[in-house]
């Protein structure tokens, strides 16, 4: 671990203490997870704090933890994971936060604090489903309107639900149940036997 990377960690650590649930330093970053109901506060304090000054949000991105190691994990299943930029300091960080609930999952929005984690969440709830309160236009981004489901969910259909076409009879988009035959999708091997270099 870099003398920066060691002195970022003692930091967070001092000032966050037992707000942080896990933390864990590999390729020279650091990681850090709370607790939902933690979470704005320890996002405020990273942003804030004079030893942090993580000013900038650059990302976040949901995560569906279900079929996660072989499927031998067994924590929470959705989390959303976040990622801070101390230009001023010049160090990055990784924050990750479970939702405590698998079958409706939800956390606080951080669009009062970063205003760029607008679109980002709206892309974690079509995607994964996750429900951000307090998000002034939760409402889906990459999705048709009328999509059924989260297709980045570990249990959603490889082939989906429904599939759409223009119709140009009816002049209108039309949906229909899907009708791709399953496939297996192995490549077969062929070998020429007699083939000869020379």
């Amino acid at each position: 671990m870099t003398t920066r990377l060691q002195k970022l960690t003692e930091n967070v650590q001092a000032v966050l203490g037992e707000k942080i649930t896990k933390l864990t330093v590999d390729l020279n970053e650091l990681t850090i997870q709370c607790g939902a109901k933690d979470m704005l506060k320890v996002v405020k304090t990273l942003r804030d704090n004079k030893k942090l000054k993580f000013e900038q949000m650059i990302d976040l991105c949901g995560v569906d933890y279900s079929d996660y190691a072989d499927g031998t994990w067994e924590g929470l299943r959705y989390a959303t994971v976040y990622h801070f930029l101390s230009v001023t300091l010049n160090h990055r960080i990784r924050l990750k936060v479970f939702s405590p609930d698998d079958e409706f999952p939800v956390l606080p929005t951080l669009v009062d604090l970063f205003p760029v984690a607008n679109w980002f969440e709206r892309e974690s709830f079509d995607l994964f489903g996750i429900m951000y309160d307090g998000h002034p236009d939760l409402r889906r981004l990459l999705t048709d309107y009328g999509f059924v489901g989260h297709p980045f969910r570990k249990d959603f259909p490889m082939i989906g639900n429904v599939e759409m076409r223009y119709d140009p009879v009816q002049q209108r988009v039309i949906y229909e149940p899907v009708s791709i035959e399953l496939r297996n999708n192995v490549p077969r091997v062929i070998r020429d036997e007699g083939f000869h270099n020379g």
